[in-house]
């Protein structure tokens, strides 16, 4: 909207409209003024480097300085290039010559930006003095130097950074080779930016490549993190449609015997009449609401179930339904059995069956076993299952840890606790406790 309103603004008087290439033009020193002039002289040290945590102790605390070993190693390997070559001019001492050659390496550690600025000042510097050479206009040392500061600069900026250094690198190369070059003087120019280009192109397609690599990874963390928040919905939203059937058995007994209260009195008092046709009335309504919210949640090709909702009593039939599908399957029952509230026995019921269907879609060919205890004041449910014989299928491409959501959602909404990992033995074990109160046992 704004680049729309500065088109259709009137020009001031003998001002001309600025074309895209001089806005192209003017950007493009902008971006250059804020890479290598903007804090140009900022103090960022290199950071240690990631390394596995598989590693041991010492060797990870050592290779964390990988890359300040590395800098440092290449700054040595340029001395030995400096000292070696025996091209440098006599008018020069020997240690500003070496600091010349290595000081920009070593500066690439703390001040990136001021070490490529430093080390093509003292190339030129180094130029400026010397008359021995046979190659124009960087000498074996400069060459050296030169393109491990460009290089370390590369991999520490951002590869737009790269491209003015190579740039600016390009201009002084052709600047020096123009004014001051002679015919004796055999230029590596051409060489020096030809490895330059290819070792800046290699460290570009390495940044490229990480930071493709750290988008995936950040989009997979925020796929990953929605797919986990609509699994939890779509589970709450299955316990829902569950205990609808339940909380309606109960509105509906609520309100029929409400009706029928006042014709088991005789003579019954219009107080009670009336206190009974308000109950009713209130049942009447909270089932009502109760289906309506119901019809909030219900998918479009959800049915309604025909058959009530299954209880503890119902276990048996699933234990051979999965025995049926190849899991050995035992039980075993402790403590005074007793009918409990639908809702618990209901949640009980769906734990075990998605504990079973864990165990048939990642471990298979395992056994497994059910562990029931009825206990002063809840329910205890234990499903354990061995190790897989073939450990490769353990890991099944569907679920993905979803029964696991849907148990623990059912266990929290009746106040219980849960645990679930793995055994010593390799196999897998889902321990809960529903608490009931006493009153509701009961009753």
């Amino acid at each position: 909207m704004t680049e729309t309103t500065q088109t259709k603004t009137t020009p001031l008087p003998g001002a001309e409209p600025r074309s895209p290439e001089f806005r192209l033009a003017m950007d493009a020193l902008r971006r250059l003024r804020q890479d290598l002039f903007h804090d140009a002289f900022a103090y960022r040290p290199l950071a240690p480097l990631r390394t596995n945590r598989r590693l041991p102790g010492r060797v990870r605390r050592y290779a964390a300085w990988t890359p300040h070993a590395t800098v440092v190693a290449a700054a040595l390997l340029v001395l030995l290039i400096a000292v070696a070559s025996g091209d440098i001019g006599a008018s020069i001492p020997n240690l500003l010559i070496v600091i010349l050659s290595v000081g920009p390496v070593l500066l690439t550690l703390v001040r990136p930006v001021a070490a490529f600025w430093l080390s093509l000042a003292a190339t030129a510097l180094v130029a400026a003095f010397s008359d021995e050479w046979t190659d124009w206009p960087w000498a074996p040392a400069s060459f050296a130097a030169h393109l491990v500061v460009l290089t370390v600069v590369a991999a520490r900026t951002r590869p737009r950074t790269g491209a003015w250094m190579w740039a600016l690198t390009a201009a002084y190369a052709f600047l020096a080779e123009a004014l001051l070059g002679g015919g004796h003087y055999a230029s590596n120019s051409v060489p020096f930016l030809f490895v330059s280009a290819l070792a800046l192109l290699v460290v570009t397609v390495r940044q490229v490549r990480r930071q493709a690599e750290q988008e995936v990874t950040a989009q997979q963390t925020v796929t990953a993190h929605e797919r986990s928040r609509r699994t939890l919905l779509e589970e709450r939203t299955n316990i829902a449609r569950e205990l609808h059937d339940v909380v309606a058995h109960h509105m509906s007994v609520v309100a029929i015997q409400a009706e029928a209260a006042p014709y088991r009195v005789e003579n019954p008092p219009p107080e009670l009449e009336k206190a009974f046709a308000t109950i009713r009335e209130n049942a009447v309504a909270a089932l009502t609401e109760l289906r309506r919210v119901l019809g909030v949640v219900r998918a479009e090709d959800y049915e309604a179930p025909d058959a009530p909702q299954p209880t503890l009593l119902d276990l048996d039939a699933l234990l051979d339904n999965v025995r049926e599908a190849g899991l050995p399957v035992g039980k075993a029952v402790t403590g005074a059995v007793r009918e409990l509230p639908q809702g618990v026995e209901l949640s009980a019921y769906r734990i075990v069956q998605e504990a079973l269907s864990n165990t048939l879609r990642h471990a298979p060919g395992a056994t497994a076993r059910v562990e029931i205890g009825y206990v002063l004041g809840g329910l205890g449910l234990r499903i354990v299952n061995g190790p897989a014989p073939h450990p490769t299928l353990r890991k099944s491409p569907h679920g993905a840890g979803h029964g696991i959501t849907g148990m623990r959602e059912r266990v929290t909404m009746l106040n219980g606790e849960m645990t679930a990992g793995g055994t010593d033995d390799g196999g897998y074990e889902v321990s809960v406790f529903l608490p009931v109160a006493l009153t509701e046992e009961t009753s």
